[in-house]
């Protein structure tokens, strides 16, 4: 029974996977090949579904990011320093998904950061957009 229970869930991991694969050429093209978060070129991406995530793997709720980013993401711990102003432009994306991953990392940041706190403090974000950011940590 168990084992019958986790090849469920692998086959539904497994279909996830694909899924985001398949979203995978429109990502690289609205990306163009970039880090969504940093800019980063020539470095290898990766999908990153900003939570909450949706039932069925979503391009607008989706990013490419570097491996770095995603390692920060999935470990925010490891998010410290000045090395991510660049989230300061990032957060004004015309792409809400940027947006709000942007934000969360500021306020992430902006715990130990004054200039991630000025960034914040000066920013404007969409009701909607706002509501999403605020309804997940990083």
């Amino acid at each position: 029974m168990i084992a019958s229970f986790m090849g469920k869930g692998y086959e539904a991991h497994q279909a996830r996977v694909a899924a985001l694969q398949a979203l995978g050429k429109d990502l690289a093209r609205r990306a163009k090949s970039k880090c969504e978060l940093t800019g980063a070129a020539g470095v290898p991406l990766r999908p990153y579904e900003v939570p909450p995530v949706a039932v069925e793997p979503d391009l607008e709720r989706t990013l490419l990011v570097s491996e770095a980013c995603l390692e920060v993401l999935e470990n925010p711990k490891r998010l410290k320093g000045r090395e991510w102003q660049c989230l300061a432009e990032t957060v004004w994306s015309e792409l809400p998904a940027t947006q709000v991953v942007a934000w969360r990392m500021l306020n992430h940041l902006a715990k130990s950061e004054d200039w991630a706190r000025e960034v914040i403090g000066e920013l404007f974000l969409d009701e909607e957009v706002e509501t999403w950011a605020k309804s997940a940590e990083l």
